[in-house]
């Protein structure tokens, strides 16, 4: 599926509910999957934690077929969920797709703007680390 298909489908999921308690629930809903795909606690190290993040964050990623597969995680709920939500996006596309990708989602579901200044340079930080894997594998 497209990236912005996937967008849009986070999007309608966001808009069947008008109280943020229940966005909320829905970004937590993005972590509890995760839990079904844990990233490695190898993998939650210093190479790979995300600076610019006010929680912990890692991100990990591998190229299969031409395509990126992110695996991520953080030490808080809501970062987590958000962290879901990217890798939901993100993985399964190519370099170039997600190079390419205007990230819209964000902003069209109120998230920027419900999150501290911190946490919003932290998901800042988590898209330009997903981006500059998506390079290295771009010029490989």
């Amino acid at each position: 599926m497209a990236i912005n298909a996937i967008q849009d489908e986070i999007i309608e999921e966001f808009e069947a509910f008008d109280d943020w308690m229940d966005r909320y629930q829905l970004i937590i809903d993005y972590a509890n999957e995760l839990k079904a795909n844990p990233m490695p606690e190898a993998d939650k190290n210093d190479r790979n934690l995300i600076d610019g993040c006010q929680s912990k964050v890692w991100f990990t990623c591998r190229i299969e077929d031409g395509k990126i597969y992110y695996n991520g995680d953080s030490d808080a709920i809501l970062v987590k969920g958000i962290v879901g939500m990217l890798l939901h996006v993100l993985s399964g596309h190519t370099p170039k797709e997600i190079i390419d990708a205007d990230l819209y989602f964000i902003d069209r579901i109120g998230l920027r703007e419900h999150l501290s200044p911190t946490r919003s340079n932290g998901v800042a930080a988590m898209l330009k680390q997903m981006r500059l894997y998506a390079l290295a594998y771009k010029s490989e």
